[in-house]
């Protein structure tokens, strides 16, 4: 996944409130109401809230990944960021600019131009070739034919959809229908793409090509990306940064490693119990100090190895890994830190690591 930088965000969102009802408005200011739970608030008020004082910054070139079960607010956030579902209250930026003060021509600046939607259900015109699928956007903006046609087949080949332009999408499958969607939203060269849990009806099989074909572009292009999914295999496997959601809320926002490996609650410890932990966590987290005489015995790993990769490796040789980042041991891996990463007990405790002149520094390890 990408780097991050410490520039402005590409998307900032503060308390924002998306609530449902007669008389909507009233909720996010009232302390009295905004303490009670789903039922309570239905009961009380006849208002549901989908989104309730929801707050953070999507990173330029991040896939931030929103994820939660069924009815827990994540598709009616992502349509709130365009204004596709009109928020309650708070506040919300792209690039800096106020999109709730946005009238109506900016708005649909914003939605043509800098934010681009894919869908679960692909949307496509079934009279259009695919070509004029992917064009459409590019129609629609007023440019001229020969320059959206020949961006639509740049884009088609991108999505792997090579020599298929002619075709109809009936006579497509699923998944290169999902792909005619993808390249449609490229086609705009839009700075955010929101992904709406694109792949949720495909088969398994065709899903994960479709995942791979994100990473894949995502690495190629580096663009902003935020993608919606109910899926946590999916979430770990594409998010930079996930958010998981329930209730409307955000119980926890953090790195898939972070996430896996310190849950917030109960709730979310249970929800990533089955996750296999040495195919997320780190070698930076699993690692204990060195002992003298370690600095330079075993094999030699970067500190944003996966365990399960560090396994592999000492089956193969048959000796400890060396955390090495610049030329720097950072620490060692040996059979009883990754034991510990599978059984959840790496990191209990303070480890004493030692510095590049001998020494050694307190270091808390992976709380």
């Amino acid at each position: 996944m990408s780097e991050q930088t410490d520039t402005q965000p590409v998307i900032s969102v503060q308390q924002l409130w998306k609530v449902f009802g007669k008389g909507a408005d009233r909720i996010p200011g009232d302390p009295a109401l905004t303490q009670l739970d789903a039922d309570e608030l239905r009961e009380r008020t006849g208002c549901t809230a989908a989104v309730r004082d929801v707050s953070f910054d999507v990173r330029k070139g991040e896939v931030f990944v929103v994820m939660g079960l069924s009815g827990s607010g994540k598709s009616t956030l992502v349509r709130c960021l365009t204004r596709l579902i009109e928020p309650t209250s708070g506040q919300l930026h792209v690039d800096g600019e106020d999109v709730l003060a946005m009238d109506k021509n900016r708005l649909r600046e914003l939605r043509r131009h800098r934010a681009a939607m894919v869908f679960q259900n692909f949307g496509l015109l079934p009279h259009r070739s695919v070509l004029d699928n992917v064009a459409y956007g590019l129609e629609i903006q007023g440019l001229p034919k020969a320059e959206r046609r020949a961006r639509a087949e740049e884009m088609v080949e991108k999505v792997g959809l090579t020599g298929l332009g002619g075709r109809r999408p009936r006579q497509l499958s699923g998944g290169q229908q999902q792909r005619v969607g993808l390249a449609r939203a490229l086609a705009v060269d839009p700075e955010v793409l929101l992904f709406d849990e694109p792949f949720s009806a495909l088969d398994p099989l065709i899903r994960r090509d479709m995942q791979e074909e994100v990473i894949r572009l995502h690495h190629e292009e580096g663009r902003t990306m935020v993608f919606i999914t109910h899926d946590l295999s999916e979430a770990l496997r594409l998010g930079d940064r996930i958010a998981l959601m329930r209730g409307g809320e955000i119980v926890q926002l953090g790195t898939p490693e972070e996430i896996v490996a310190t849950p917030a609650n109960d709730y979310v410890r249970d929800f990533v119990r089955d996750v296999p932990r040495e195919q997320v966590i780190s070698l930076r987290r699993a690692m204990r100090a060195t002992k003298k005489g370690e600095e330079r015995d075993g094999t030699a790993l970067g500190p944003n190895t996966v365990v399960a990769e560090a396994i592999e490796t000492v089956a193969r040789t048959g000796q400890r890994i060396r955390v090495v980042e610049g030329g720097r041991t950072l620490g060692v891996v040996d059979h009883e830190r990754l034991l510990s990463v599978i059984a959840g007990t790496e990191g209990n405790g303070h480890s004493r690591h030692q510095d590049p002149e001998g020494g050694t520094e307190e270091k808390v390890v992976a709380r």
